[in-house]
């Protein structure tokens, strides 16, 4: 690996950099994702019922115990289960929003390293043909065709390279990304499970 970095120019170690930052974030994210997975399951259906019998303290205690995203959207709804039809519904609709926001953390940082890794390597790869092309101009046009092939192959390094890091960044982006959406849709039904069953409404 390490003579195909060397070979490749300056331009392997951002790519190699962007690989490593790409991993981490997959990794940090899906470690995030398995905590919360199981987490605020029937949990909406378990508060409205307790509110139904009148254990409004219990059932922010439960909802503020789970430690979820549905058990924090379920406490900021009962903090304002008083209130107007429309003041609950904003309230939920924002409290999902800011759960979405901390699921979706550093997948834009993900998907601008999937864009700027085969850049990266497409740049690599021209300032490759650029030192290629100047050895043939000093050589004074008596091409070599081994020299040429081997700056050529070379030069083309970084772009295999960055290909390489963008194509599973991509895809890992895209599966988080599915992750969330479903975890959005979870809470979206969670949500309206509590508007549904909640009393005085």
């Amino acid at each position: 690996m390490i003579p195909f970095l060397e070979k490749g120019g300056i331009v392997m170690y951002p790519i190699l950099a962007c690989s490593v930052l790409a991993l981490a974030i997959f990794v940090e994210r899906m470690i995030r994702f398995s905590r919360v997975q199981d987490r605020g399951a029937g949990l909406a259906e378990t508060i409205a019922a307790m509110l139904k019998e009148g254990k409004e303290e219990e059932a922010r205690g439960v909802a503020e115990a789970s430690n979820s995203p549905m058990g924090r959207v379920l406490a900021q709804a009962m903090a304002v289960r008083d209130r107007e039809r429309e003041i609950l519904e904003t309230v939920i609709v924002n409290a999902i929003d800011e759960e979405v926001r901390g699921l979706s953390s550093y997948l834009q940082s993900l998907a601008t390293i999937g864009n700027l890794a085969p850049l990266l390597g497409l740049l690599g790869t021209v300032m490759g043909l650029i030192k290629a092309f100047m050895v043939i101009q000093e050589m004074g046009g008596k091409v070599n065709a081994a020299v040429l092939a081997g700056g050529i192959w070379e030069a083309m390094l970084t772009t295999a390279f960055g290909l390489a890091v963008a194509l599973p960044t991509i895809v890992a982006h895209s599966y988080l990304l599915g992750r969330v959406d479903q975890y959005e849709a979870r809470l979206q039904t969670g949500a309206v499970t509590f508007i549904k069953n909640i009393t005085d409404r």
